[in-house]
């Protein structure tokens, strides 16, 4: 089986991928972690990667096509995988769709979490007091300003994803704003049929 998870920050995304990747034993392909294995490796991708990220550059889709490629080609990935935080443009979901081809392979299904981004911002200005209230740092992403800035790049950038994947035939959309486990219930349901 293979999957992308979509849907703004803040929906669950990466609760969702987790308990998804345990349930049926694929595992979790996060952006994000991919590229810090990638400079821990060594290896010459790693090396290009390093370098940018320490000019604090954002890596270029090239180099993260290259890297989740390099990540699909692994053997823990041969029964599927689930990408979590890519793509994020439709520029980096044509790239995939090239990968998967040449590999003879492609997606399963696209899910989509959908929600408010009202409730969004309610949610994380209570996460933030909360932290406040209990003496915690509050985090970065927990910032109402931070977090609408991410919202309108998510919204520019990445929903154009969702209506690339609806016309494949691929796109799956669940209600993100219902509680964590009815999520995942409604998420395996809709897996189940590619399992």
């Amino acid at each position: 089986m293979r999957l992308v998870l979509l849907g703004p920050p803040g929906a669950g995304k990466g609760t969702q991928a987790t308990r998804m990747a345990k349930r049926f034993s694929i595992p979790q392909l996060s952006t994000g972690d991919m590229l810090r294995e990638a400079v821990a490796s060594g290896s010459a991708l790693g090396v290009r990667v390093k370098d940018i990220m320490e000019r604090g550059d954002l890596v270029p889709d090239d180099v993260v096509i290259a890297v989740v490629a390099d990540r699909m080609d692994h053997s823990e990935a041969a029964s599927g995988f689930i990408l979590d935080g890519f793509p994020r443009t439709v520029a980096q979901a044509e790239a995939l769709d090239r990968e998967l081809a040449v590999r003879g392979i492609g997606l399963d299904a696209v899910l989509e979490l959908e929600v408010d981004e009202d409730v969004l911002l309610v949610r994380i200005r209570g996460r933030a007091e909360e932290a406040g209230n209990k003496g915690q740092p509050v985090r970065r992403d927990d910032n109402p300003e931070v977090f609408k800035t991410r919202l309108k790049a998510y919204r520019a950038q990445t929903s154009p994803v969702a209506a690339y994947y609806r016309s494949q035939g691929l796109l799956h959309v669940v209600d993100g704003l219902q509680p964590i486990d009815t999520v995942t219930d409604e998420v395996a349901a809709v897996l189940s049929a590619f399992a």
